[in-house]
């Protein structure tokens, strides 16, 4: 294997909160992260949104964006995704235009189509700010576009006048606007609009090939982009033997099992809590296979070689890795050294 069959690298965060952790001590955390990958030339760093989840804490992405673009030099920053129907298309066009301002020609906008919430919090961001309805979506993406451009948006009126939206004064560069899915719909409306597309494989791999193969079938070039492009992401635990991967995969393994049982979320056990709850009551045992048949587990040149034939089986040159090595007990609060052992041993 050599470089250059290897793909580029990026990372994608959704900062964890584990047992004992404050939101500070979590983001904190993340944004240490984000500057080793930064110095290990990783390609890009992406925030996940997600709302009312006791071990997740990337409930606003732009926030983070902002935070970890005044931390870092060269690696692009962005939203893995903005979940466009919680929000007002105008306020993502103005966040995304400051951002761009911040740190120009190094933000990427990843916009997705699910609500990153149950149904409460999805009522609550509707009776407290401006949402989007989500059949509009494709409606959405194309203001969004025109709000981010230098022209700007010309809004018609029924009587006939115009008025004309910027979504910032006097933008000299544009965010990359990316969309994000894991279905067929996602990948089908960027092909139409011509934009690149990341299918969210790190949540789902069940529909990829279909998903990409569909995007790549019917893509049609548009203005800002001629030919087809996409990455995938992919959850990662990487570590300096087998034993330690293992181990600290489990902790995520364990809050993927309470997802899909529908069970109480709590926040990310720590790598001694998991091994002792999962000794008793066997929460992830049912899940492990499955999950190291599409994580990449393991130590460095095996996860190396994994993901290079994963970038290959699928024709893409870049993959977005997903960090969830847990913490063991006793390790700073503010730190996250196996997550960023991972990341070292990719680079390598």
């Amino acid at each position: 294997m050599t470089d250059a069959a290897r793909p580029a690298l990026s990372v994608l965060d959704l900062v964890p909160v584990r047992t004992g952790q404050t939101s500070a001590q979590a983001i904190s955390a993340s944004l240490t992260v984000a500057q080793r990958a930064d110095e290990l030339g990783y390609r890009r760093y992406w925030f996940a949104e997600h709302h009312n989840m006791p071990a997740v804490a990337s409930t606003t992405p732009p926030v983070l964006i902002a935070a970890a673009a005044s931390r870092t030099l060269r690696i692009r920053v962005g939203s893995g995704g903005v979940m466009l129907p919680n929000h007002s298309p105008l306020v993502v066009a103005e966040q995304f235009a400051a951002l761009e301002a911040i740190a120009p020609g190094r933000v990427d906008l990843g916009i997705g189509r699910a609500p990153g919430s149950d149904p409460v919090i999805t009522q609550l961001l509707r009776q407290s700010g401006t949402t989007s309805d989500v059949d509009r979506f494709p409606d959405n993406i194309r203001d969004i576009l025109a709000l981010v451009s230098g022209d700007g948006a010309t809004v018609r009126f029924t009587s006939g006048g115009t008025y004309d939206v910027h979504a910032t004064p006097s933008a000299t560069s544009t965010p990359d606007v990316w969309l994000l899915g894991s279905s067929d719909y996602s990948a089908q409306l960027a092909a139409a609009l011509g934009l690149p597309y990341v299918f969210a494989n790190h949540f789902s791999g069940e529909g990829l090939d279909r998903a990409i193969g569909l995007y790549r079938d019917q893509f049609r070039p548009s203005e800002t982009l001629a030919a087809p492009r996409t990455f995938l992401t992919a959850n990662a635990v990487v570590a300096d033997s087998d034993a330690d991967a293992e181990a600290l995969m489990l902790p995520q393994a364990r809050m993927m099992a309470r997802l899909r049982g529908n069970r109480p979320l709590v926040a990310l056990e720590t790598v001694e809590e998991a091994a002792a709850a999962e000794a008793s009551d066997h929460l992830a045992a049912p899940l492990l296979d499955a999950l190291r048949s599409r994580w990449f587990v393991g130590t460095g040149p095996a996860a190396q070689s994994a993901l290079t034939a994963f970038a290959a089986q699928h024709g893409v040159d870049e993959v977005m890795i997903s960090p969830v090595a847990a913490a063991y007990d006793g390790e700073q609060p503010d730190a996250a050294p196996s997550r960023i052992r991972t990341l070292e041993l990719l680079a390598a």
